[in-house]
């Protein structure tokens, strides 16, 4: 169990901490002597069992909160400390305001000093004590007199301490590992150690992390936790990681890093969050507030963002944004505090909400929605409040990786929501069973509707089909649901269009004379088939007809315009298709040249380039620079089976 201590100034925290411990945790000369705790202290007691007891010393002087915010930000137990003679002092009102803030609700509170007063005060002490308890989670935490001068109450406390860490409830270890650094220094003959208390998942010796923000990837040498050697250590401990990296230095560390397993390496500068105005302040918190953001370890400038209204007043709650100077570290459930703009006080704390906000429309009713449904802790159910409450879908990877869920986690999540859900790979989202049930009956109609008025056209294309839908949906939405929707049986693909099971196109008996004689055309030309000039030229028709032609055709499904002047059949297009494909899995990081495309489709630069910049169009792959991912299997973006070889 880790303990923090909080309270004034001067109110006997170090004191404490060496009688209950033996340790001096006042390490820094200057703490030494100034006779005045600065920076973070801590003491380590082993109990019955193998657990251990630690302590976490935090400053009490106002000028050092920041300091002492790093210290309670993931701890179990609190224990305040309120000096018998003074009684409660304003560090002693905004610790404890600190503590509510961050959810701690397991504490004690040490009335110290008792040697110096009468029986009377120490009473009066205690009395004042639970009056301000009683507003916030620390509400009937037991009381203790002592004394760290003639030890009087010391081992009653210890006693109570070492019983609360018996019954204290071990942090699960789920998500990726994550630990908050507070510390980092060099050890002779070890190199960089960085300490801090894990946030979630576990760590072993050897382990492969990421150094976070900065991503600079580490290796763990050795492990302690809870000032024990260690071959592991898990969300909840406070741990000394001995890391190593290439060309890896003390001042790349910096208090408030994390090191993070890969994939909870996710630095933010926008967080959405519930925030929570303190009481005591003197007036509302408006909008574009200027504030110093804690969160973990980490001490930020940013501003507040309201989503719900232009102020929030003292003792309000609402949904905020967090915009901040420069990136950190954050996951759904994590608590903060706010400070004002110049760090003299407090004025307020939250929890984060989401951490992958869209880039506009952070107040849309859709998105306040969307934000409401995800509070909910368990993530299931989160994730049914959020599909019931969705316009359209929601984002599955965005969700699994703001709330640090590992793959099992994440299926196991999906899995308890009863919901659709849709997916090709790098995208995966999930619908209401109601909302899919709309989307089914709105894609039907927009394609009726097109039959109706183009009955000698196979279908439409993805573009022409979202155009007719009402209302229309996304252009992604409609991606993925294309090949469920055929599974289903609501429509059919043909190529790069699609239509109503039961529609059969027409082509009128001119067309199709002419269409045997393109047809073998088409097929000699193979994956270089000719122009529609050189068509013109070997039948002896007019480029105007047979252009008139190719696009009736088109409609029908028989040809493909991959550009205006030529057209290509859909079996010779998909095997371009497949030929691609097979460069990108031959490549080392899946990407496709033009150059390589062309060396394999056994075509001509130029095009190369043409096919290419139609495989764009319809999102089959797309462009970086001089290369191209795919996308999409071909089997989704041309349906169908493989074409021949190319």
């Amino acid at each position: 169990m880790i303990v923090a201590t909080a309270g004034h100034v001067d109110h006997g925290k170090t004191s404490l901490v060496r009688a209950l411990t033996g340790i001096d945790t006042d390490r820094l000369p200057e703490e030494k002597r100034r006779n005045l705790t600065i920076d973070l202290g801590f003491a380590y007691v082993p109990l019955e069992g193998g657990t251990v007891l630690g302590f976490v010393d935090v400053p009490g002087h106002e000028r050092f909160i920041r300091n002492m915010l790093c210290g309670v930000a993931a701890v179990d137990y609190a224990l305040l400390v309120v000096a018998a003679d003074d009684g409660v002092m304003p560090q002693t009102e905004e610790h404890l305001a600190i503590l509510d803030l961050l959810g701690v609700e397991a504490g004690a509170v040490a009335i110290t000093k008792t040697d110096r007063v009468d029986p009377g005060r120490v009473d009066e002490a205690v009395e004042e004590v639970e009056l301000y308890l009683d507003e916030t989670r620390l509400a009937g935490a037991p009381c203790f007199p002592v004394s760290s001068v003639d030890g009087s109450g010391i081992e009653t406390l210890k006693a109570h301490l070492e019983a609360a860490a018996a019954e204290v409830r071990h942090r699960p270890a789920g998500g990726h590992f994550r630990l908050a650094v507070d510390r980092a220094f060099t050890v002779v003959g070890a190199g960089l150690v960085v300490t801090g208390t894990a946030f979630s998942g576990s760590v072993s010796v050897d382990d492969r992390l990421l150094l976070s923000p900065a991503r600079i990837p580490v290796r763990v040498r050795g492990i302690h936790a809870q000032d024990r050697k260690a071959e592991r250590g898990r969300a909840g401990e406070r741990l000394a990681l001995n890391i190593v990296g290439q060309s890896l230095g003390k001042d790349d560390v910096a208090r408030g890093d994390w090191v993070v397993a890969e994939p909870a390496h996710l630095p933010v500068r926008r967080i959405d969050a519930t925030v929570r105005i303190l009481g005591d302040e003197t007036r509302p918190v408006a909008h574009w507030t200027p504030v110093h953001v804690h969160l973990a370890a980490a001490d930020v400038t940013g501003r507040l963002a309201l989503l719900e209204a232009r102020s929030l007043a003292p003792g309000e709650s609402g949904l905020a944004q967090l915009v901040l100077d420069r990136p950190i570290g954050a996951m759904h459930g994590d608590r903060f505090v706010l400070r004002d703009q110049s760090a003299t006080r407090t004025i307020g704390g939250g929890t984060v909400v989401d951490v992958l906000p869209p880039a506009r429309g952070r107040a849309r009713p859709a998105r306040l929605a969307y934000l409401k449904a995800v509070r909910e802790p368990d993530a299931a159910a989160a994730l049914q409040a959020a599909v019931n409450a969705a316009v359209e879908a929601v984002d599955l990877v965005k969700f699994a990786r703001a709330r640090n869920l590992t793959e099992s986690a994440r299926e196991e999540v999906f899995a308890a929501a009863d919901t659709v859900r849709l997916g090709d790979g790098e995208r995966d989202v999930a619908l209401s069973r109601m909302r899919w049930a709309e989307q089914k009956s709105s894609v039907a109609a927009a394609l009726a509707r097109w039959h109706e008025r183009n009955e000698d056209a196979v279908g439409p294309t993805e573009a022409n089909l979202r155009s007719a839908m009402e209302p229309r949906i996304s252009v992604d939405l409609l991606r993925l649901a294309i090949p469920e929707l055929e599974r289903e049986g609501v429509l059919v693909r043909e190529g790069a269009r699609v239509r109503l099971p039961g529609h059969r196109p027409k082509m009128t008996a001119a067309d199709e004379t002419l269409w045997h004689s393109l047809e073998a055309i088409l097929r000699d030309g193979g994956n270089r088939p000719p122009l529609v000039s050189e068509i013109a030229e070997e039948t002896g028709y007019e480029s105007r007809r047979i252009a008139a032609f190719l696009g009736r055709a088109a409609k029908l499904g028989l040809v493909v315009g991959a550009t205006k002047n030529r057209y290509y059949l859909p079996a010779a297009l998909r095997g371009l298709a497949d030929s691609l494909e097979r460069v990108a899995a031959e490549s080392a990081d899946g990407t496709v040249t033009a150059a390589s495309f062309r060396d394999r489709a056994g075509i001509g630069r130029n095009l190369a380039i043409e096919v290419l910049e139609y495989f764009d169009k319809i999102r089959f792959t797309r462009r970086s620079g001089n290369e191209r991912k795919i996308l999409r299997p071909a089997d989704e973006a041309f349906g169908g089976g493989a074409g021949p070889e190319a």
